[in-house]
């Protein structure tokens, strides 16, 4: 398979040694310097792209792609505001757009648990959520997608919540998401439930960016000639 790879910071250098330890080729290599690059001609002989940029300039990259009639697997966060543009376009025409806000598949399986602990909490009551996220302090957005996910994926399942707000700043119905930036952290995130009677915590941290990088690339197999909008539901058949 022939992948162009869009951004090539750390994230970028890690997918580009386990793409080539999956047997693919990296055929095309875009990052601030080469940006104008990036158009359908370079894109000719690319199967699928690998888009992890920045959020300023990710929507423009997917819309590159997928003009071009290309799949795009996009793990930037940060620039969700176009997000729905992105997959209209998507569905409309004949590349795809395969968006996570975190591509490892551990912490696909910590929303999952989260999802059902929100619905049995949902049930019995009496519990208040809060989040709270370490990254390393090169990551520009806060809070991260990842929290965001998390959040959404809570308040969708407990009638009283609404969404998420960010600590210092608090909002009734919504759950606090305290974002801290430290040196060296690939990302840590814990969601805690707390009652009158007990503290419920779960956490998923991040060892290394090695199960970011090699999700991105099992979603890049998944997209292959396919079209329209998938997420990692789709790749783990959820």
């Amino acid at each position: 398979m022939n992948i162009a790879l869009i951004g090539y910071g750390k994230m970028g250098h890690e997918i580009e040694s386990i793409a080539t330890e999956r047997g693919h080729n990296i055929a095309l290599i875009i990052d601030q310097d080469n940006r104008h690059k990036l158009n359908a001609e370079s894109l000719k002989n690319v199967d699928v792209a690998i888009e992890f940029s920045s959020p300023e300039t990710a929507f423009n990259n997917i819309k590159t792609c997928l003009l071009a009639g290309k799949p795009v697997v996009c793990g930037t966060t940060g620039w969700l505001s176009d997000l729905d543009k992105a997959k209209e376009m998507a569905e409309n025409g004949d590349g795809a757009l395969f968006y996570a806000s975190n591509f490892s598949i551990g912490v696909n399986l910590f929303f999952r648990l989260n999802k059902i602990l929100a619905k049995y909490i949902n049930t019995v009551k009496g519990y208040t959520f809060a989040i709270e996220e370490v990254h390393h302090t090169q990551k520009k957005d806060a809070p991260s997608g990842t929290a965001i996910t998390l959040a959404d994926i809570i308040s969708s399942e407990i009638d009283e919540l609404t969404g998420w707000s960010l600590v210092p700043e608090e909002i009734d119905h919504k759950i606090p998401i305290t974002a801290l930036r430290k040196a060296n952290v690939p990302g840590t995130h814990t969601v805690s439930l707390s009652s009158e009677n007990d503290l419920i915590t779960l956490t998923h941290e991040a060892k290394n960016r090695k199960g970011f990088a090699l999700g991105a690339v099992l979603a890049a197999e998944f997209a292959k000639g396919k079209k329209g909008f998938l997420t990692m539901d789709s790749l783990l058949k959820i």
